[in-house]
């Protein structure tokens, strides 16, 4: 999961939610393991949960859970089946439909930046919960190759337990969206 956290920067996020195309690149990542990962949905006191049991495998799928009542994330499952793994995908960077994304959001600034946002601005929702991100209507596509010396690895932002560990990664180079 460290490493597809990783790996993940640089690569696009290409929706065609509703039949509208927007394309962002992920420049903020945190990765969550399963039963030992206290902040994990799938840490050992949870267990399998109609919420989580798509953490669960086959890799490659949407985890989308709402957080507050209000907003959606999204994650990708990155264990092998029966190993509950994701990464969230907290930020990116629009580089395609950004009127579309500036309408599902109300705003033409900050579109994509923290995970309920980027959700908002490709339009996605827990009707994509379990997708496969290999498919339309939302899809992880190849990007630029995002060099080490410009990612930052941070403990994990918004969670109360081992929000210390080193599990967030962060680009510096945002020219890789264009």
């Amino acid at each position: 999961m460290r490493q597809v956290a990783r790996e993940l920067l640089g690569t696009r996020l290409e929706s065609t939610v509703e039949g509208h195309r927007t394309v962002a690149t992920i420049v903020e990542t945190e990765a969550y393991g399963g039963p030992e990962d206290p902040a994990s949905h799938a840490a050992t006191r949870r267990g399998v949960t109609p919420r989580n049991r798509v953490m669960f495998g086959p890799p490659g799928r949407a985890y989308v859970y709402l957080i507050y009542g209000v907003h959606w994330c999204l994650n990708a499952v990155t264990g092998a089946e029966g190993e509950a793994q994701a990464v969230l995908i907290r930020s990116a960077d629009p580089v395609e439909g950004l009127g579309v994304m500036a309408r599902r959001r109300g705003r033409t600034n900050d579109l994509a930046t923290g995970p309920g946002r980027l959700a908002a601005a490709l339009g996605v929702t827990g009707d994509l919960y379990g997708h496969d991100l290999r498919r339309r209507p939302l899809r992880i596509v190849a990007g630029d190759p995002v060099p080490d010396e410009t990612v930052e690895v941070t403990g994990r932002v918004g969670v109360r337990a081992a929000a210390d560990w080193p599990l967030r990664f962060v680009t510096s180079a945002r020219e890789v969206a264009s």
